[in-house]
């Protein structure tokens, strides 16, 4: 699962200051980048957090991890990439939400999760070289090799792309696994409690009607296969891509 915080920082976990210590329950917190890489890995939508002139905003959209640098894509013209290219201040977001935990009172009903809280500066990717490895991983990540055998971008799709990325500064996990937790006096009581599991799965693939005859479906794509966890589809396409993570 991960290892819990303790005083010491070492070169295997983040930073804790107040920023992103886990508040409460500390017993949920994890720090090491071990837990925290694993959870963004099995995820490929985040949700950005920033302010524009004291109005917050927070932003969905597709992400992806190389070592400790976050990056995410958009348009061009988005007011979140605009504002983020000047070395915005912000905070990226994934949750994993495991079961619905119905319990003998309403204060104890709650939820088995994983979750991540990222923090760092955002900043326009305008190096050619590392924009165009960004574009190639933006599709590879998920997809190892697939880049190679489509049509090659335009020019202005490339000019109507951007790239953000953040070097993690500082983040921190939270993990609920505990199912059902009642007062104990609670459990004398006559009323049913369960814990309902959420998994994400994938479906059976929809082919394109309009494909061409003799095309098939690439074997690249066989660990998205009907009936298995999409967070570990992701998670096989991280390791592929980048060689062992």
């Amino acid at each position: 699962m991960g290892t819990a915080v303790t005083d010491a920082v070492t070169a295997d976990a983040y930073p804790l200051s107040p920023r992103n210590q886990v508040k409460r329950r500390h017993d949920r917190g994890f720090y090491d980048h071990a837990t925290v890489h694993r959870l963004l890995d099995a995820s490929m939508l985040c949700h950005v957090s920033y302010v524009i002139d004291g109005q917050p905003y927070c932003t969905p959209t597709f992400f992806w991890r190389e070592g400790s640098k976050l990056y995410w894509h958009g348009s061009s013209a988005s007011r979140m990439l605009r504002n983020q290219s000047e070395g915005e201040r912000v905070c990226l977001t994934v949750a994993h939400l495991d079961s619905l935990v119905l319990a003998r009172c309403g204060f104890n009903h709650s939820a088995d999760y994983r979750a991540v809280m990222a923090f760092g500066t955002a900043y326009l990717v305008t190096d050619p070289i590392e924009k165009e490895r960004a574009l190639v991983a933006m599709v590879d990540r998920f997809f190892p090799d697939r880049t190679a055998s489509l049509r090659q971008s335009t020019v202005q799709e490339i000019k109507a792309t951007s790239v953000i990325a953040m070097e993690i500064e500082q983040a921190s996990a939270k993990i609920r696994s505990k199912g059902v937790a009642d007062d104990d006096e609670d459990y004398e009581l006559p009323i049913y409690a369960e814990r309902i599991p959420v998994r994400t799965v994938l479906g059976r693939p929809e082919p394109c009607p309009r494909l061409l005859d003799g095309v098939e479906r690439p074997a690249s794509l066989r660990g998205y296969s009907e009936g298995r966890l999409l967070e570990d589809a992701l998670r096989d396409a991280h390791f592929a891509h980048y060689a062992g993570g």
